[in-house]
């Protein structure tokens, strides 16, 4: 199983956002992680449309676009317009649209994505997982960096990744929120193979923390 580092840029400087994520590039990391927040699904509003596109020109990394806004499906060619390659939406947001939805990113050339907050059940998934191209577990509440992990979270890690392991399926596992040094081989013991990081990578210099993650992944 690959792991992949996604730095979350919702941790960066947002004076030098493109000089944070070609330091995250040299450095090794696989993806940047985006946060998509309307104010509505989640109490914050961060990045749109316009911060995508811009960076876009700065890398040709994955682009990993995370959205935490309602309708999701009304957005998702603008943000495949503007640079996305994966594009990640909630359960709980897309209600009976949540097929209808997958289909619309795999229909617009990116790679599907579904997130379910602490308290959602793996199930709710499942209709989909075929269709996937990676599993989302969020580790915290969303809507704010710098969380503490919530361990209760690691049971749907493991659950998730014996059902994609049963059914034989090529399905990422990805955690976000509240991942530090000291917790992310427990995640990834658990079955996440896709690791997002903020605080972590951005706080302090940028190429020792991706390097410190990559030798603890080892």
């Amino acid at each position: 199983m690959q792991i992949k580092l996604a730095p979350s840029i919702l941790a960066a400087d947002v004076r030098s956002l493109g000089e944070q994520i070609s330091q995250i590039e040299k450095a090794g990391a696989d993806y940047v992680h985006i946060d998509v927040m309307d104010g509505v699904f989640v109490p914050n509003i961060s990045f749109g449309i316009p911060i995508v596109e811009g960076l876009r020109s700065c890398t040709d990394m994955f682009f990993d676009v995370h959205l935490m806004i309602e309708r999701p499906i009304d957005h998702v060619r603008d943000f495949v317009k503007a640079g996305a390659d994966g594009i990640t939406v909630h359960v709980e947001t897309c209600g009976d649209d949540l097929y209808k939805t997958v289909i619309e990113i795999l229909g617009n050339g990116a790679k599907p994505a579904v997130a379910i907050r602490p308290d959602t059940p793996v199930d709710l998934i499942l209709p989909v997982l075929d269709q996937l191209s990676m599993v989302l577990i969020m580790t915290v509440y969303p809507g704010y960096g710098g969380q503490k992990i919530i361990k209760e979270t690691y049971s749907k890690i493991n659950k998730i990744r014996n059902i994609i392991n049963d059914r034989g399926l090529d399905v990422d596992v990805e955690v976000d929120g509240g991942i530090t040094l000291d917790n992310v081989c427990e995640v990834r013991d658990y079955g996440a193979n896709v690791i997002v990081a903020g605080t972590s990578i951005f706080r302090g210099d940028i190429g020792t923390n991706v390097a410190a993650f990559r030798d603890v992944l080892r």
